[in-house]
């Protein structure tokens, strides 16, 4: 089983194992007080659907005369649980596609029928597979919300995501295309906003191996392979920090000129019409302001 579900923490599922029933249909250890008049009960593999639910509302009268904690009602309610595993199994059959494993499905839907069977009351007159069904889905369910997602994500988020896939595929079946982002927002009542929010959180549903091979080429390589590439920007990030408390420290006139040479982009003679010098002496002054960068570059490195 996954070490997700932690067995100290859900509720003891009783083995799938059916009992070997003796004489009067009770295992050896169940012959306590208040089973005695209970039918005789056979191999639980052998038990059909109609067989199941008639005994199951006997088992279940039984259960309501039964003190909670006793012997004899853990083995009915054991009972109940391993006639009923049917319908786990059929719940779970519809999250196969899945990439949990379906002994953890089957676990936890079966978590979902016992709590189903200790809320269930014959006097609200609904058959059991009725009641229990949307109490095994919806523990399954809320495993796959809890623990599948990649990436952690608030549960808001969480019910946002389908509630974004249940609207895009109502529209996208009435107007015959991908609905916009205004109109799902219109759809489900929110911001455009919170329409992205969703989207971008449901980028975190699943995640990817980097060393993952792609499926339609394999020529391609891996992800990491073609998602990367060489940031050339990165070469000059260390000389850049080197040369700030270099330039911070040269006199204000060559600051300035390294400026308009080289932020506003201005030619020599501009840059002496605008301070009051010869193109020749900006030459000069450009030239030795370099060449003492380039010697403190170096004498850093």
């Amino acid at each position: 089983m996954s070490p997700r579900l932690d067995a100290t923490r859900t509720p003891h599922v009783p083995s799938t194992t059916p009992p070997v029933p003796d004489e009067a249909g009770l295992t050896p250890a169940a012959g306590a007080e208040g089973l005695e008049d209970l039918p005789e009960i056979p191999p639980f593999a052998e038990v059909g659907a109609l067989d199941a639910r008639a005994l199951s509302k006997t088992l279940f009268a039984r259960l309501e005369t039964l003190e909670e904690g006793t012997h004899a009602y853990a083995y009915v309610r054991n009972t109940l649980v391993e006639l009923n595993l049917a319908l786990v199994k059929f719940a779970a059959s519809r999250f196969r596609t899945r990439s949990e494993p379906m002994e953890d499905i089957v676990q936890v839907g079966t978590i979902g029928l016992i709590k189903a069977i200790d809320r269930f009351e014959l006097s609200r007159g609904v058959e059991f597979p009725t009641f229990a069904m949307p109490t095994i889905v919806g523990e399954i369910k809320r495993f796959f919300r809890d623990t599948s997602w990649a990436v952690r994500v608030p549960r808001r988020l969480q019910e946002l995501r389908l509630d974004l896939a249940k609207a895009g595929d109502e529209l996208a079946q009435r107007l015959d295309r991908s609905p916009t982002v205004g109109e799902l927002a219109q759809r489900l009542g929110i911001t455009a906003e919170e329409v992205v929010e969703g989207m971008a959180a449901s980028n975190a549903y699943t995640a990817s191996s980097l060393d993952a091979q792609s499926t339609d080429d394999e020529s391609e390589g891996a992800l990491a392979d073609r998602i990367g590439y060489e940031d050339h920007g990165l070469e000059g990030v260390e000389y850049i920090e080197s040369l700030k408390p270099l330039i911070a420290s040269l006199p204000a006139r060559d600051r300035k000129i390294l400026s308009l040479r080289f932020v506003a982009n201005m030619t020599q003679s501009e840059i002496g019409e605008e301070l009051g010098l010869s193109q020749m002496h900006v030459s000069r002054l450009l030239s030795r302001t370099l060449t003492r960068l380039r010697k403190a570059l170096t004498v850093e490195e």
